[in-house]
This record gives structure tokens, C-alpha cells and sequence, in this order.
């Protein structure tokens, strides 16, 4: 059983979902602590004058160091979803596979979200139906963790019978890894090879959202996704 762990993240990148299709099983770690700058309500897409922002707005004022990330609510006095939708819609229209997802993608942003766990649970279901990720998904707010940092990994990992927990490379700084050792759970570290592959506008950029690799690939994303050798 290898288990992968991490937090929700808003149109995550190809590394995200390399991630998970390697899993057996695939915990969203989203009780923990919101950190302010961080991938969970933000990333990037390609325009014709490079990669810009999409980020969610919060309601975040006077509640960092008690704000888990399945309590955040969204800040609908910006009107986010039409400015995101416009952005997507008009960078991608052209790209050969935007039609097969802008019917739901454009359903997402048409409806009033007012929790971010809400909305980014929604957008994960979405690209792993895309993508044809079946790895089974849950997440640790449904359960009653109490650890942290390191401890925590290592609780939920026994929580699931893991036997392998596959973890991001920069658990290389924290993980106490004589602590995995002694439950017998082997430690191996996800150093993602990002893959070139065929965008719209000019020269190849890296790092942008999986929405930029479906919109240009199709039912060939997943493929490219796990292409890095």
C-alpha cells in the first residue's frame, strides 16, 4: 500500500497528479494550518505574454495561526470567478482540446462558491475524471489527527496501512525518517522530471497548471503526465 499525502491546491500542477497516479491510496491534507503565498488558492496558466496569477481571494484577515484549510472561506466580494474564467477562456479557446472540458469548467465558475475546501474538492474530482486518475482520494478533515509536521505523515501513513509512503521532495527536510524505519514503512521521495510537450503561445513554460497540459493534450495528458523519466 503506498500512500501519498497533500494539501488541496487550485488547478495543481503536473507534479501534483504524478503524485497521486503513483499512490495506491491518496490522502488530502486538508486540516492543517493555511499558509498565506502558498499553492492552495493559487497557480498559474499561459497567456500570450507568458504565465500570470489565478488566485482565489479569502477571507483571511485576523485569522492566520487558527485557520485550518478546510475552513477558509472565499471572498465573493471580488468577483474572482469571472475574471478567472475570462482568463482561461480566452488563452485556451484556441488550444484543440478546450471545448471537451469548458462545458464543466465554465459550470465551476458560473456557481457561487463560498467555502475553498468546497471548490477545490470539486476541481480535484474534475481533473482526475480528465486525467483517468482512479487512485482513491480522502481527506484527513474526515478523520481525527492529532499530530504534526513530521508525526502527523507518519500517523496517517498507520492510519492507512501504508507500507510505502511516497512523499514530495522537500519531505527530504523534515521527515524523521528513523521514525518510518521503526513502523517499517519504506520513505521514498517523488523528484518529478517535469516533461516538455506542446503549448499555444510561443516557447515551452513549465510549472503551469494541468489545465494548460488538458486543454492541449486530451485523453494523451495523463500519458505526458507520468512521462517523467
Amino acid at each position: 500500500m503506498m500512500v501519498s499525502i497533500n494539501q488541496p491546491a487550485y488547478l495543481p500542477w503536473l507534479g501534483y497528479f504524478d503524485r497521486i497516479a503513483k499512490s495506491d491510496k491518496h490522502v488530502v491534507l486538508d486540516h492543517v494550518q493555511f499558509e498565506k503565498n502558498s499553492m492552495v488558492n493559487r497557480n498559474k496558466i499561459k497567456t500570450a505574454n507568458g504565465w500570470c496569477w489565478l488566485t482565489i481571494p479569502l477571507k483571511t484577515a485576523g485569522q492566520f495561526g487558527d485557520l485550518a484549510i478546510n475552513k477558509v472561506q472565499i471572498n465573493n466580494s471580488q468577483n474572482w470567478q469571472k475574471k478567472h474564467w475570462n482568463s482561461i477562456y480566452f488563452n485556451y479557446k484556441k488550444s484543440p482540446f478546450f471545448e471537451r472540458y469548458a462545458e464543466q469548467l465554465e459550470s465551476f465558475y458560473q456557481q457561487k462558491w463560498d467555502s475553498l475546501g468546497a471548490a477545490l474538492k470539486w476541481q480535484l474530482s474534475f481533473f482526475l475524471e480528465a486525467l483517468g486518475i482512479s487512485t482513491p482520494v480522502v481527506y484527513s478533515s474526515d478523520a481525527d489527527y492529532q499530530l504534526t509536521k513530521s508525526e502527523l505523515v507518519l500517523e496517517i501513513c498507520q492510519a492507512h496501512q501504508a507500507s510505502t509512503y511516497l512523499s514530495g521532495p522537500f519531505g527530504r527536510d523534515y521527515l524523521d525518517h528513523q521514525a518510518f524505519v521503526q513502523q517499517e514503512i519504506e520513505v521514498r521521495f517523488q523528484d518529478y522530471n517535469h516533461p516538455a510537450y506542446q503549448q499555444l503561445h510561443g516557447d515551452f513554460i513549465s510549472h503551469l497548471s494541468v489545465l494548460d497540459l488538458l486543454c492541449n493534450h486530451g485523453v494523451r495528458s495523463k500519458e505526458i503526465l507520468i512521462s517523467n523519466k
